[in-house]
């Protein structure tokens, strides 16, 4: 599902012509566009550098670890296993990842909850509609059920589940929300990342599992977005369909009525709604070919699920990420120039310099995304949600800049949406 990029049902394409509204202009107005009005973030407790990993697993191989210190991060949050008698970390069988990912799910995910809303001016019975993602755990009822048992929200609160799509899942999820959002005006819809990435490992000495053992993090991301509604004159309709002259009293044909009306929106937002932007449109584009470049399946050897990744993904993304964005900027009449706000995934430190070269960016561009690698690793599918809180506690984002978001993961997929303050 997408936004949709078209005016009302009722406006045809010859009166939006006549009342000086193209279809560029369409594309990129904010009325009764979802608008992003608050995010909040959450990470567990306990941190470590890359160093202290590599030393609390007794990792002293070399090619191992000058992965983890190479990689251009810091520092990650991270809820390690327990150590024994004689210091060495226990080993967690599949059923106690799963359980760590539930716990670390509802903890990091309320945190994270909370936040998002305390931003948007809102409380947790303004909720309606609550759309968790994650791939670092299968649980049923899903963690949006348990949050809503845990937290007192509303039983009647609508939601949905996005599980196993991977890092690139949180715009699917903005996607599918956003058009719940447009079809609901007035009703505050959050999008909530978790991903327990301490719950989705596997230990065996190689360097499949290093890569992936030096990336992740855990952590959790939420974003709030509601569609003011759209208010029309009740002339207008009745104008339309009586098709009339607009002359001696005559109702206006719709070409006049539409010429002359002009539309306003309500700003029923919560009170204390941060000024975010509103979301215009969203472009993918799946690579069937790349498809096994990153797999999280069962390890028959480790006797639980372990994740796969390329190393050729960031040449895959990179060869892609150009194609992407050209779609998404369609038709608006924009030029990657006119993008003054670039919110990438922080999917790694080699992905992230492909990006750079294929679109031509600069590293101030990617300051946030390059930021959060840094500070918290990849914390998939949340991850551009903690470089968007980054860039509004930078306070730099003005009236009318555009932005881009884009995520990319298993598939091989990217993701991107287009949004405008």
């Amino acid at each position: 599902m997408t936004v949709s990029v078209e005016s009302p049902d009722f406006l045809d394409p010859e009166s939006l012509e006549a009342a000086g509204l193209t279809t560029e202009s369409r594309t990129l107005s904010a009325l009764g566009r979802p608008r992003i009005i608050g995010v909040g973030t959450a990470a567990s407790p306990t941190v470590y550098t890359q160093e202290e990993v590599l030393d609390a697993f007794g990792i002293s191989d070399p090619r191992i670890r000058s992965v983890f210190l190479n990689s251009a991060i810091e520092r990650r949050h991270l809820t390690l296993p327990d150590v024994d008698d004689n210091g060495e970390r226990l080993s967690e069988p599949q059923g106690d990842l799963l359980d760590k990912h539930k716990r670390m799910a509802l903890e990091m995910g309320a945190e994270a909850l909370f936040a998002c809303l305390k931003r948007a001016g809102a409380e947790l019975s303004d909720l309606r509609h609550l759309c968790c993602v994650t791939s670092t755990g299968f649980l049923t009822p899903g963690i949006s059920a348990l949050l809503i048992r845990e937290l007192g929200i509303d039983r009647h609160c609508s939601r949905s589940d996005i599980v196993g799509m991977g890092c690139n899942a949180g715009l699917n999820a903005l996607n599918v929300v956003a058009g719940w959002s447009a079809a609901n005006p007035g009703e505050l819809a959050v999008v909530l990342c978790v991903e327990a990435c301490s719950a989705a490992y596997a230990m065996d000495s190689t360097m499949r599992t290093a890569v992936v053992n030096s990336l992740f993090g855990d952590g959790a991301g939420a974003i709030a977005l509601m569609t003011a509604p759209v208010t029309v004159p009740s002339a207008v309709p009745e104008a339309l369909s009586a098709g009339g002259s607009g002359t001696a009293g005559e109702p206006l044909n719709g070409q006049a009525a539409v010429a002359a009306t002009e539309f306003t929106e309500i700003p029923d937002t919560p009170a204390g709604a941060s000024e975010g932007p509103s979301i215009l449109k969203f472009a993918s584009c799946i690579i069937p070919e790349a498809a096994d470049a990153m797999r999280y399946d069962w390890d028959r050897d480790q006797g639980r699920f372990s994740f796969f990744l390329d190393p050729l993904i960031p040449y895959v993304v990179g060869a892609h990420a150009e194609i992407v964005v050209d779609r998404l900027l369609a038709g608006t009449g924009l030029r990657r120039s006119d993008i003054s706000h670039w919110l990438v995934h922080s999917g790694g430190k080699k992905v992230i310099d492909a990006v750079v070269v294929n679109l031509g960016l600069t590293r101030h561009d990617v300051r946030h995304t390059t930021g959060v690698l840094r500070d918290y690793g990849n914390v998939s599918s949340g991850s551009f949600l903690f470089s968007y809180e980054r860039l509004l506690d930078e306070g730099v984002a003005q009236p009318g800049d555009y932005g881009v978001l884009m995520t990319m993961g298993p598939g091989s997929t990217l993701e991107t949406s287009l949004v405008r303050w």
